[in-house]
């Protein structure tokens, strides 16, 4: 199969991912107003990148299928208003990524020969097509035609998969460092998932319910920020570590002060930071390693946070009212802005 084929099939699953995720967390908030249960989803989301689960392409790649079934069935009605449902439905795909991503990758490297590069590349652009398609699609037929749509862009992928694994009968399993690896955390990491992890669990519920916007507005919040992501490295900017948190809560800030468009627009400068900053803790935790090592470390420990930013920052908004979670998080990110470069320094 043609390299741009695979490439192609490769980007159009990752915005059929992204759409599922950024349309159910907006059905979510709309069948609950529980700050708390909609903390949830983002969690079930991360959970599986903390658990050793096998690698497994097919069956990863057919669980992601039935929960999209699942999902177009709370869509239309089928199975009633209940919170339940899409939960479980989020859960099942995220844990067919999980079994499926990090091998269906090697594997389009190794025998479909596509440079990492283009396989990140691709990846970036197919999360960005999806937050977008999730502000799009909403008008015309709102979660039913969003989760239809992932379902559709899902299923280039199928012809991909059987086209590699016939030519590679034998699934290759994680390098033997990384179950070891696997344990080991990066503080950093974690503690800058807890800052995000509480952030976007609830931002559904504060599109909703506090500045009154529509799924078109929260999509279009998502496209800002992830193409902030991509302009960081684009820019090659470098800041100061504390710096982009400090920035991030003046933004955050700035958000509650702005009318008409300017509240997504300033989702763009908050990406490009929250890239910069993920960046120089990429590069803190080994700065003499491999710089791919160090994402993967990274990427575990912002799970890890987000779990726990997620849960909890829904947990305090279920307390204290879902106002009152900005404040909480102005005061993360500027505590982050402070901690972080000494939790560095130390490892040095």
């Amino acid at each position: 199969m043609p390299r741009p084929l695979l490439t192609l099939a490769w980007s159009s699953s990752q915005a059929g991912g992204t759409l599922a995720i950024g349309a159910t967390a907006w059905l979510l908030s709309g069948l609950t107003a529980s700050p708390l249960l909609n903390g949830v989803l983002p969690a079930l989301v991360t959970l599986p990148l903390l658990l050793p689960l096998p690698q497994r392409i097919r069956l990863g790649y057919t669980i992601q299928l039935l929960s999209l079934l699942l999902l177009l069935a709370v869509a239309g009605g089928v199975l009633g208003r209940s919170a339940v449902a899409p939960l479980l439905g989020i859960a099942l795909l995220a844990i067919g990524l999980r079994l499926a991503q990090e091998p269906l990758q090697r594997q389009l490297h190794g025998f479909g020969a596509v440079p990492i590069g283009e396989l990140r590349a691709g990846a970036e652009a197919g999360r960005l097509v999806g937050n977008l398609l999730t502000a799009l699609l909403f008008p015309l037929g709102k979660a039913l035609l969003q989760l239809g749509s992932a379902l559709v862009l899902l299923l280039p992928l199928a012809p991909v998969i059987g086209a590699l694994q016939a030519g590679h009968r034998h699934q290759q399993g994680p390098a033997p460092d990384q179950e070891s690896e696997a344990l080991r955390l990066e503080p950093g990491g974690v503690l800058q998932g807890l800052l995000f992890g509480g952030l976007f669990a609830l931002l559904p519920l504060w599109v909703r319910q506090e500045a009154a916007g529509n799924c078109f507005d929260f999509g279009l919040v998502l496209t800002a920020y992830g193409l902030g992501r991509t302009g960081a490295e684009a820019w090659g900017l470098r800041l100061p570590p504390q710096l982009p948190y400090l920035l991030m809560a003046a933004v955050l800030l700035a958000t509650q002060w702005v009318d008409g468009w300017w509240p997504v627009l300033l989702f763009v400068p908050f990406g490009l930071l929250a890239a910069v900053a993920d960046a120089h803790l990429a590069i803190g935790v080994d700065p003499d390693g491999d710089l791919q090592r160090n994402w993967n470390r990274l990427e575990r420990s912002s799970a890890l946070g987000g779990l726990a930013g997620s849960l909890g920052m829904g947990l305090v908004a279920q307390v204290i009212g879902l106002a009152g979670s900005l404040p909480i998080q102005l005061v993360a990110f500027l505590g982050a802005g402070a901690l972080l470069p000494l939790l560095q320094h130390r490892r040095r």
